[in-house]
């Protein structure tokens, strides 16, 4: 039986109210930012040679990285969804840290192991791949910090997909990897949809782990950073609302896609 909700009921008016407040302090920054902004200071800021290209190494780059990423983390999402095996746990707790660590100290761990002092930086730059101050390394500190999303929101789907559908098409002679191609990951594919739009939104917006690794080549977020502490807020707050304004129509158009595949 489903309870009906009265909108002049005393909590239903308490928890508008919080919610609203929750809004409010998410948009009221945002909206100070834009009033702030002129749109010649804004429209300046888009012809900015160093700021479009900086915003297209932050687009580039997180995208790479979440497709470079996906090709083992769709399969570990998979495993942990649908297996049980020694040290899950820890594994899982595992995945979490990247979340749970400040970036700033993601970024000194990484600059530990691909540095070119480093075996793993040694052994790159011999196969002629450089990480710190390059574009590899920006890709490498962006899958750090938000490859985590896109395993939770892999295995969430994996998890929702009936497994009595899998086992079924084993019993009919499928080998487990037609049953994950063509039963588990179609059936998964919003929420690894889902997964995908947030690392790719995550990476985007990296700070901390990045200016470790490379400061220059400058993504936007560094770029940001680097006018705000050379010209102070004047010069920093047109380059923030304009990657804003980017991030925002490119993140509505991602979620759009993925509803749209929800509701085909």
């Amino acid at each position: 039986m489903q309870r009906k909700t009265k909108k002049s009921d005393g909590f239903y008016l308490i928890i508008t109210f919080l919610g609203g407040l929750v809004l409010l302090f998410i948009v009221a920054p945002l909206a100070g930012l834009a009033l702030d902004s002129s749109a010649s200071e804004l429209l300046d800021t888009a012809r900015d040679e160093e700021v479009r290209r900086s915003v297209w190494l932050t687009i580039w780059t997180a995208m790479a990285a979440t497709l470079l990423f996906s090709i083992a983390a769709i399969p570990l999402a998979y495993a942990l969804a649908r297996h049980a095996f020694p040290l899950k746990g820890l594994v899982s707790a595992i995945i979490d840290l990247p979340i749970v660590i400040p970036h700033s100290a993601a970024g000194l761990a990484l600059l530990g192991i691909l540095s070119k002092d480093s075996f793993f930086g040694r052994a790159a730059e011999g196969a002629g791949l450089t990480f710190v101050g390059s574009t590899p390394g920006i890709m490498a500190a962006m899958a750090f910090v938000s490859v985590p999303f896109l395993i939770h929101g892999a295995r969430d789907g994996f998890a929702g997909v009936p497994e009595r559908l899998e086992v079924a098409a084993l019993n009919l002679g499928a080998s487990s990897a037609r049953v994950f191609f063509t039963i588990s990951v179609p059936l998964a594919w919003r929420s690894i949809l889902s997964g995908f739009v947030m690392m790719w939104a995550r990476g985007m917006s990296e700070f901390g782990a990045v200016m470790f690794i490379a400061y220059q080549p400058m993504v936007t977020p560094v770029l940001i950073w680097e006018r705000f502490g050379a010209f102070g807020l004047k010069y920093a707050r047109p380059v923030a609302l304009l990657f804003i304004v980017i991030c925002l129509l490119l993140f509505t158009l991602l979620r759009g896609l993925a509803k749209g595949e929800e509701d085909a």
